[in-house]
């Protein structure tokens, strides 16, 4: 009887060590994570995250899908081909105006990168009365209406942005729309007495980067989607604090990178604070808040961009924003 009751004893703690084990060894929850653009630095915290193991840390299968000019990541979340998408808070309002089944979960970049260069002799942006600036088409669509508001500029001075900054060198009453971490790099370059005026910092109250998933998958597995976001927002404050890691499979995703310009940018985010700045100060890096959502919710109202009947709290939820310190 002693030996049976010493098997039986050995048998439960077998089997009692084999359930705690394989509760560490699941198989990883896969995620699709589909970005806006070619790898760069502007999706650092994403390659920190994956180059460091921080998914597989919080059990994740991740796989980053690369965007371009052909991708619509919009497309791509709603037909179930992307888990999660990195978009805009005004195309996420947009899309609920359209009664897209989606809700922005995180918002990493605080503030839009997007702003204005000019040349030399414009010192604020109330200087660009009377300057040719050159508006992309989604800047139509988004920021233009907020500064020629702001600024009370014409109609007329707006021209077709086609990625092209010949025309801007060329031009000396000639303005264009720039990302803080991408074109203005080229400028300094090209004319070291050129300068940039992030839009944010003159009150453009939109998120850059944020991001979006579908209202099914926050329902089926919402602790997966928390453990994403806290996976992506730790991926972040250390690409910050040292990006080598997430540059190297940058790099090899997109061989038209380089060293110098992936440490302009980060030290562009640095300093503009792009992703430790504003609320997430104190609140935590990809802290979303009802303040900002509306501010940008009454921004599109009254630039005839959006619906005032929209149901903008549906756009987004705070669930996942980071614990108060």
């Amino acid at each position: 009887m002693k030996i049976q009751h010493f098997v039986g004893k050995t048998t439960l703690t077998v089997i009692a060590s084999t359930l705690f084990l394989s509760s560490f060894t699941h198989a990883a929850d896969k995620l699709v994570l589909q970005t806006t653009w070619y790898a760069q630095a502007e999706q650092g915290g994403y390659y920190q995250a994956l180059a460091q193991g921080i998914y597989k840390k919080y059990g994740l299968d991740v796989d980053i899908k690369i965007g371009g000019p052909q991708v619509n990541n919009m497309s791509l979340l709603l037909s179930k081909r992307a888990d999660i998408i990195i978009n805009y808070d005004l195309q996420v309002l947009k899309g609920i105006e359209s009664n897209f089944p989606i809700k922005a979960i995180a918002a990493p970049f605080q503030f839009d990168p997007q702003g204005i260069l000019t040349h030399s002799d414009v010192k604020s942006l109330a200087d660009l009365k009377g300057k040719t600036i050159l508006v992309s088409t989604s800047g139509q669509a988004s920021w233009w209406p907020w500064l020629k508001a702001k600024y009370h500029l014409n109609v007329a001075q707006a021209r077709p942005y086609t990625f092209n900054m010949q025309p801007f060198l060329a031009g000396k009453n000639v303005a264009q729309q720039a990302y803080a971490t991408s074109e203005v790099f080229q400028a300094k370059k090209a004319e070291p007495s050129s300068n940039f005026f992030l839009f944010a910092e003159a009150g453009y109250p939109a998120y850059g980067g944020i991001l979006v998933t579908r209202n099914d998958v926050i329902q089926a597995k919402p602790e997966v989607v928390k453990r994403f976001v806290q996976a992506s927002m730790e991926g972040w404050k250390n690409y910050l604090a040292d990006p080598r890691l997430g540059n190297a499979i940058i790099k090899k995703e997109n061989p038209n990178m380089n060293d110098e310009l992936l440490a302009f940018a980060v030290g562009q985010m640095k300093k503009l604070q792009l992703i430790d700045g504003g609320d997430a100060k104190s609140k935590g890096i990809g802290v979303m808040t009802d303040a900002r959502w509306k501010a940008t919710r009454d921004f599109m109202v009254n630039a005839g961009l959006l619906n005032a009947k929209t149901n903008w709290k549906s756009a987004y939820t705070t669930q996942f924003n980071p614990m108060k310190k």
